[in-house]
């Protein structure tokens, strides 16, 4: 297992790599950077089709408070173990196979090497593998979650054609196959433009290059296994209500121009499960950690009166 730093992307100081290996057989890349006199540790858990490197920024940042670091690359994507023969397809059966990754990374890695207490920091799809955990784990004292994946958009799909569509290609075997019209392989350089998680182009070129030095991170599109799986994680969250008793704090920080995740099903959840707070960046795109120093200070700034409360 290795990291990939760049000159424009360096790794967090004494980052190293680590091997887990899930109850299912999965090889999983982790990461951690531990500090000599640190106030805790900050798990820092990305997207669908994410890879650590991304997060190098947020790590040192989050070091910079006094943190140590730790995170992980959940299967099918980054440095660990892929799912399928094409390695860019985005797959899993359900989503309690990414439940599994990050209970394999807490008590494997986390919990045993990494000082406490423990805080986590969750984007999108590993916001609500993040939710997930808090309603039956007590391993951290908050989350932050940022644009988490809470309801799904479908851009101009009607929603009763996708879950046709969903229905038939899952039970004709053909849950591998990538969404219709999705892009196939990793996004470049070139797909700055129009492109629906971040304003920020140079952040977006330092991820594109960590691409171009180790392709092997890359993913394309989800398949249709991997939104059937979604879809009935999503249902599981808009379920929670009053009675949800989540293990620790929550905060929630939406992005204001989301065109991935469903905002309106983040405030209502926000609203309705006690013990979440949410914070609206309302300039943000999808990706608010990789998006511009203004919008990210705001994230910082949120994140750290909230880990001190």
């Amino acid at each position: 297992m290795e990291i990939h730093p760049t000159p424009g992307n360096p790794a967090p100081e004494g980052a190293v790599a680590v091997e887990v290996q899930t109850r299912d057989g999965i090889s999983l890349r982790g990461i951690t950077a531990v500090l000599d006199d640190s106030r805790g540790t900050v798990v820092v858990i990305g997207g669908r089709g994410d890879f650590m490197e991304r997060y190098f920024e947020t790590m040192r940042d989050l070091m910079a408070m006094g943190y140590s670091v730790a995170g992980f690359d959940f299967r099918g994507q980054g440095g660990s173990q892929r799912q399928l023969a094409n390695p860019y397809r985005n797959h899993v059966r359900k989503f309690s196979e990414y439940d599994e990754d990050l209970r394999a990374f807490m008590s494997q890695v986390v919990l045993p090497t990494c000082p406490g207490p423990y805080l986590v920091i969750g984007h999108s799809t590993g916001g609500s593998i993040v939710l997930r955990a808090l309603s039956e784990r007590n391993w951290f004292s908050g989350a932050a979650v940022t644009a988490p994946l809470i309801g799904l958009r479908y851009g101009g799909w009607p929603v009763p054609v996708v879950h046709i569509l969903v229905f038939l290609a899952t039970h004709l075997g053909l849950g591998w196959m990538f969404l219709p019209g999705q892009r196939q392989t990793p996004l470049g350089r070139a797909d700055f433009p129009d492109n629906p998680l971040t304003s920020d182009r140079s952040r977006w070129g330092r991820d594109s290059g960590t691409l171009e030095a180790a392709p092997q991170l890359g993913s394309g599109a989800p398949t249709f296994s991997w939104l059937r799986a979604a879809m009935k994680s999503t249902r599981l969250l808009k379920s929670w209500g009053g009675r949800t008793q989540l293990q620790c704090p929550v905060l929630i920080v939406a992005a204001g121009l989301d065109r991935v995740v469903d905002t309106e099903a983040i405030r209502r959840f926000a609203k309705r499960v006690p013990g979440v707070s949410l914070v609206w960046i309302r300039e943000a795109q999808h990706e608010i950690l990789t998006e511009t120093d203004a919008i990210r200070a705001q994230f910082l700034a949120a994140f750290k009166a909230f880990s001190n409360t």
